[in-house]
């Protein structure tokens, strides 16, 4: 019996996928899944598996007041800071985004990814414009 792409994914994501980020959709480019791992309120730093179909990504954005670390768990994906080039992220890496740092993360073309995001107490996003589309296209 074949799985299909997403149900051989969940047996990775570790976290689950959760439910479709509804929330956040208007900055993401395709379809991303948010999973809460923390209680808003309860704990001061918020934890969540956010999970991106192939080809989905997040729009350029900046942390203010205070970074992101991303622990990445399944899956291919990508992160690019504002002038510098993309890496390749899969399991096991660690992305250390500091404050005031533009940049956006997300899945590659073919793959679905997975990460678990920690937001700094007090970090508040500014969205931007969405990746470019020729741009993305050119990862591999």
């Amino acid at each position: 019996m074949n799985m299909t792409g997403r149900e051989a994914f969940e047996k990775q994501d570790v976290f689950g996928i959760g439910a479709p980020n509804d929330a956040y959709a208007q900055y993401f480019i395709g379809q991303s899944y948010l999973k809460p791992l923390t209680v808003p309120g309860a704990c001061p730093v918020f934890l969540a598996n956010v999970t991106f179909e192939p080809g989905c990504r997040n729009n350029w954005h900046i942390h203010h007041n205070g970074g992101q670390i991303l622990l990445c768990t399944a899956g291919r994906g990508y992160y690019q800071e504002w002038g510098k080039s993309a890496q390749e992220l899969n399991p096991g890496d660690v992305v250390n985004i500091p404050p005031e740092v533009k940049h956006w993360h997300g899945a590659a073309p073919d793959s679905w990814f997975a990460h678990i995001a920690i937001s700094v107490p007090g970090s508040k996003a500014e969205w931007l414009e969405p990746v470019d589309e020729a741009e993305y296209t050119k990862l591999k």
